[in-house]
């Protein structure tokens, strides 16, 4: 069991940091290749982050459930998919994945290893945008699942996140191992440190109250596994 849940967390560190190197690493290159057109900058960064995030789910999905994200993580706490070992094992390793993913996607681009970044993002706004883009995410996820579509959930995923840059006025990060992970590069995808304390606690609200919604919504299903139900390595 030790070895299994090191496995399992092991490909989430390394999920969340190819993801948070899609994001960041995306974002510095749509700021040089159009670097006087904001608009179509979100553009690139935005369809590199949903084409990646399908991609890395596909990948890791029947390994760890690709959660990539502590909320999600949480999510299947409640709703009875993991218990409380396994839960902070992947959190902690989603955020160390997330650090690593920022600093190779500086170093792919020739910049310091670490520069934090000064892109302050703080409104009532912007707070409420995370909270939609988080909610809305685990929506997603915990109506394709519940529904019996698990199949579909990696196209649902990265479909509602390459949106939600777009309808939310946060450009949702909705997630909070990767707000921790894009503190740490001052680029296009960056956000002030003192910023994310509150993107994170908005994250974290909008995942709970997705997840009162989704008992409210599937009464009737048992609890199941986020995103796509890994295989236990017995099982494998």
């Amino acid at each position: 069991m030790e070895r299994d849940l090191i496995r399992r967390a092991s490909a989430e560190a390394v999920g969340t940091a190819l993801l948070v190197a899609i994001v960041v690493g995306s974002g510095i290159y749509a700021q040089r290749l159009s670097p006087n057109d904001i608009g179509l900058q979100l553009l690139e960064n935005s369809v590199a982050t949903g084409a990646g995030l399908v991609a890395l789910i596909l990948a890791f999905g029947s390994v760890s459930g690709a959660h990539f994200n502590p909320v999600v993580t949480l999510a299947e706490r409640l709703l009875g998919g993991t218990d409380t070992r396994d839960a902070l094992v992947y959190m902690g390793a989603q955020v160390v994945g997330a650090c690593v993913g920022a600093i190779v996607a500086n170093l792919m681009f020739d910049l310091s290893v670490v520069t934090l970044s000064t892109h302050t993002r703080s409104s009532g706004g912007l707070w409420l945008g995370e909270f939609v883009a988080t909610f809305g995410l685990l929506v997603v996820i915990i109506g394709v699942v519940r529904s019996g579509r698990a199949s579909a959930a990696p196209f649902a995923v990265g479909g509602y996140i390459a949106a939600a840059y777009w309808f939310t006025s946060s450009t949702s990060f909705a997630n909070p191992a990767v707000t921790i992970g894009r503190t740490l590069s001052n680029t296009f995808a960056g956000i002030r440190p003192s910023s994310a304390p509150m993107f994170v606690v908005m994250q974290v609200i909008g995942g709970l109250v997705a997840v009162a919604a989704g008992k409210f919504w599937y009464p009737q299903l048992p609890a199941a596994e986020l995103i796509v139900p890994h295989e236990s390595a017995d099982a494998a």
